[in-house]
């Protein structure tokens, strides 16, 4: 049990920093992430600083422990959402696919911390 437990709050807060420090840009409107998010991808003002507060909940909803589980589902699915979404965007727009690749790296940190999310509630039940 200790070793689950120390993996999952090692892959658990990877991922949420992850997630929280791709937010900061959109946040609050660095020029680099418009210039990327909008210009590039062409998503709009509102949605940019939006996705990028639901993935601050996120990461805050799976690193507090109080938070329900059904909560914490959504969180996973959202960011699997947010991820595959840029895979998408990124392939849409004709970026080759060495630029939007590693994605699927952080597609595959965030499937195991799901697992072990999973684990970890199996073994303290």
């Amino acid at each position: 049990m200790n070793k689950l437990n120390l993996l999952y709050w090692i892959i658990t807060t990877l991922f949420s920093a992850f997630m929280i420090f791709s937010s900061y840009g959109g946040l609050v409107l660095h020029d680099e992430a418009v210039a990327l998010l909008h210009g590039h991808l062409g998503y709009p003002i509102h949605f940019i600083r939006f996705i990028s507060v639901a993935k601050v909940l996120g990461a805050v909803a799976i690193l507090l422990p109080m938070v329900p589980g059904r909560v914490k589902e959504w969180a996973y699915f959202g960011f699997f959402i947010d991820l595959l979404g840029a895979i998408v965007s990124f392939a849409a727009v004709g970026d080759p696919i060495a630029s939007w690749a590693p994605m699927f790296l952080f597609i595959g940190v965030l499937v195991w911390a799901y697992i072990l999310h999973h684990k970890r509630r199996s073994a303290m039940a």
